[in-house]
């Protein structure tokens, strides 16, 4: 029985009023910005969707946009266990490349990267996309040749990619330390200069306040906690708000996919991590590209508010808390005070885990499920911010057509069972 809900907020302005603009700035300026509509509505939920996406991060935000936008989809439903952009969205080192070495691999995040180099225009939305490059290191002779054979195989694939010499290393990122006597010398690397950042929370709320004007429901604080299932397809959720029938349901839910699966009666092939990061306290700009250590699981680069974001590895206990373990840090923090002795002076501001899902060849899942109308896309482990229009985009196809597009359908939780894995643990460098 469906319990009676609350009435519903009025629908957001639609687009053309309640668009971004030098006009709209200069209006508001003069009521000291204190009239701006509302970016989106958070409504409580209708007895009945079309199709609901569990997930209210970049992901699941994505999906409900193009599903809307691409597929003329009508009566869409985001529902969250807790507020928009909460989870991983929350939680990001914010690194956006492509520079993947296996085919698939750089069709879903070569893909992905074309979207975002045009999705602030789209969604009306500053999301502070920063083509600033993506500077990976190699401090061994053996990895500088892997390095070398990576890059052709980008090339290959139509993806930029360049080989750096250390002196040239050294002209992009002057407070970089070179000396060949370090632990971890530098002995070049290979920058796509394509990559970059954007920041994680404009993303959410850009694809949240698009959808909302394209009807989509957003509905937080819905956890949910079981599923409808009749002759084997989906008939709707069970949620902390009540049951919500559906006719279909797409699970986008980062590091509780496993959770959320068993809920439907079957497994996934993931394990949960913390992946662990960290920012250091605000300081003037003095790095304006993003350095990647494979080597030593050390990643940096510079936020708009001039925090250093660093990162560090997966952690190697699989578990749901969102701090890790302090060695994994403590580890990619000694490394980066060699390459970048400057940092030494630095005090950290914040550190945090964020769970993400990981497959045993480290590739995402974007498949159908055994349950009829059931769909999941999950597995990304550290590869899924880069990967949010893309990933959002190709799993509405799915979501809306039953059958995936050839960029998605190598992802298929089919390749477990035929032996066709997507290995990119080392070919990407990935951190897990």
């Amino acid at each position: 029985m469906i319990e009676k809900r609350e009435k519903a907020q009025p629908r957001s302005l639609t687009l053309k009023e309640n668009n971004y603009s030098f006009f709209s700035l200069a209006k508001n300026a003069f009521s000291k910005h204190k009239n701006w509509p509302q970016a989106w509505r958070s409504t409580e939920p209708k007895p009945e969707y079309d199709i609901i996406v569990v997930g209210a991060g970049g992901h699941g935000l994505a999906t409900a946009y193009y599903l809307a936008k691409e597929h003329g989809s009508k009566n869409i439903a985001v529902i969250d266990k807790g507020w928009l952009g909460g989870g991983n969205t929350g939680r990001n080192t914010t690194i956006i490349r492509s520079n993947y070495m296996w085919d698939e691999s750089a069709g879903i995040y070569e893909h992905s990267l074309k979207l975002w180099e045009t999705l602030s225009h789209e969604l009306n939305f500053n999301t502070m996309f920063s083509q600033r490059g993506v500077l990976t290191l190699a401090h061994t002779e053996h990895e500088l040749k892997e390095m070398t054979r990576r890059v052709e195989a980008i090339r290959l694939n139509g993806i930029d990619s360049e080989v750096l010499s250390p002196r040239a290393i050294k002209q992009i990122v002057p407070i970089i330390d070179i000396n060949p006597q370090l632990r971890y010398p530098v002995m070049g690397g290979f920058i796509q200069r394509r990559g970059g950042t954007a920041r994680h929370d404009a993303v959410a709320w850009g694809y949240a306040r698009a959808a909302d004007q394209l009807g989509v429901d957003i509905i937080q604080n819905c956890e949910v906690t079981g599923f409808n299932i009749k002759r084997g397809a989906i008939t709707g959720v069970k949620t902390v708000k009540g049951e919500i029938k559906a006719n279909k349901v797409g699970c986008v839910v980062a590091g509780h996919a496993g959770v959320v699966a068993e809920m439907a009666g079957f497994r996934l092939p993931i394990d949960s991590r913390p992946l662990q990061a960290l920012v250091s306290e605000p300081i003037k700009p003095i790095l304006d590209t993003v350095i990647m250590s494979n080597s030593v699981h050390m990643y940096v680069s510079q936020s708009d508010k001039g925090e250093l974001v660093l990162g560090a590895g997966a952690d190697s206990y699989n578990s749901y808390s969102q701090r890790g373990s302090l060695n994994i840090i403590e580890g990619m923090l000694a490394a980066a005070v060699e390459l970048f002795p400057v940092f030494s002076r630095l005090r950290m501001l914040r550190s945090w885990g964020g769970i993400v899902d990981t497959c045993p060849d480290a590739s995402p899942i974007i498949s159908k499920t055994p349950v009829k109308n059931l769909y999941f896309n999950c597995g990304w482990g550290t590869g899924g911010f880069k990967a949010t229009p893309g990933s959002g985009h190709v799993f509405a196809d799915l979501i809306a057509k039953d059958e995936p597009n050839s960029i998605a359908a190598p992802f298929s939780l089919d390749r477990f069972v035929g032996g066709y894995l997507i290995d990119e643990h080392g070919a990407a460098g990935v951190a897990h």
